[in-house]
C-alpha cells in the first residue's frame, strides 16, 4: 500500500469514528413494533426505542382512585377522539397508582391508535425535536414523564415549559404530555421564599417574582390530578383485588388481612405499590 492510499484509509477510519460521535436526526422507529416508545439518548443522538413488553395493566386492576381514574380516562377519551384535551399532571403520594393509571389508559385507547412515548427528564430538552418528529403521524401520542421534578437551573425544565405553553411553536394537536410527580409544583420550595410574599392594606396577598416561577411550570398543565395517601381500609381492599389478581381464594383473603397490615407496618406506607407487593409475596408463597 501505497502512502497515498494509506493517508486515506486513515483518514476514512477517523471519518467513520467521528460519525458514530456526532449527533444524528431523529428518525423514525418501527411504528408497528409496539404500541409504546423509549426516548434514549446514545452518543449524542436520540433515538425511539420499541418496547418490547408493554406492562399489562388494566383500569379495572386499579382500586380505590375512582375519581381519579375518571377524569384521566375522560381526558384521554377527548384525545384519542380527536376532540380539545388537556395535558396533565398527576401529583400526590408515592404509590398511589400515578404511573399506572397513565399505562392502563394506553392498554384501553391503544387499539383506537393511542400511543405512548417515554422520555427521561434529562432528555426533556430535545422534546421539540421530538414533537415535530410526530406532528404528521396519524396515531395520538402521550409524551410520559415519571418522576418529574427539577432542581434550580436544569435546562429540561425550560424546553418542557415552551412545549407546554409559551412557545412560538406550540405542539401539534396529535400530542399531549402526561407526567406524574411527588411535587405539585415540580421544583423545591424553600422557607425563604416566603418572604418575597407581599401584602396590601386590603389584606391582599402577592407571591415573589421567585414563588411565581416556580408555580408557572405546573400551571401550564391544564388538569391536575391528585393522589392521596390510602387509609386502612382502601389499602385492604386493593390488597384484597391483588390477590384476586393472583388467584387467592375468598378466604384465604380473609385470612390474609393481619399479615397484609403488617407488611404495611414494615414498609412504612400503605400504598397501592406495597399491597401489590405483599399480594405477589402472599401469592407466590400460597
Amino acid at each position: 500500500m501505497s502512502s497515498v492510499e494509506h493517508l486515506i484509509a486513515r483518514a476514512e477510519s477517523l471519518l467513520a469514528r467521528l460519525e458514530a460521535v456526532l449527533p444524528h436526526p431523529l428518525t423514525d422507529p418501527d411504528w408497528d413494533a409496539s404500541v409504546a416508545f423509549r426516548y434514549r439518548k446514545r452518543g449524542g443522538s436520540g433515538l425511539l426505542e420499541p418496547v418490547r413488553h408493554v406492562a399489562g395493566i388494566r383500569l379495572a386492576d386499579l382500586q380505590e382512585v375512582e375519581p381519579q381514574k375518571e377524569r384521566l380516562l375522560r381526558n384521554t377519551e377527548q384525545f384519542v377522539a380527536g376532540r380539545p384535551a388537556n395535558n396533565v399532571l398527576l401529583t400526590g403520594a408515592r404509590g398511589t397508582g400515578k404511573s399506572s393509571l397513565i399505562k392502563a389508559c394506553l392498554n384501553e385507547f391503544s387499539a383506537r391508535g393511542l400511543r405512548l412515548i417515554e422520555v427521561d427528564k434529562a432528555d426533556l430538552v430535545d422534546l421539540p425535536d421530538l414533537v415535530d418528529r410526530v406532528a404528521g403521524r396519524p396515531e395520538r401520542f402521550i409524551v410520559y414523564c415519571d418522576d418529574l421534578s427539577f432542581d434550580e437551573g436544569e435546562p429540561g425544565y425550560k424546553a418542557l415549559k415552551s412545549i407546554l405553553d409559551g412557545s412560538i411553536s406550540q405542539a401539534s394537536d396529535n400530542v399531549l404530555i402526561y407526567a406524574t410527580s411527588n411535587r405539585r409544583h415540580l421544583l423545591p420550595e424553600y422557607m425563604k421564599e416566603n418572604l418575597s410574599y407581599t401584602h396590601t392594606e386590603d389584606g391582599e396577598v402577592h407571591p415573589g417574582e421567585v414563588v411565581e416561577e416556580k408555580i408557572s411550570l405546573s400551571e401550564r398543565f391544564g388538569l391536575w390530578i391528585s393522589f392521596y395517601p390510602f387509609t386502612q381500609g382502601e389499602y385492604l381492599a386493593i390488597v384484597a383485588q391483588w390477590l384476586r389478581h393472583f388467584g387467592v381464594d375468598e378466604a384465604a383473603i380473609v385470612a390474609a388481612r393481619q399479615e397484609s397490615l403488617v407488611w404495611a407496618l414494615e414498609r412504612g406506607s400503605r400504598s397501592g405499590r406495597v399491597a401489590y407487593q405483599f399480594a405477589r409475596d402472599h401469592a407466590g408463597r400460597a
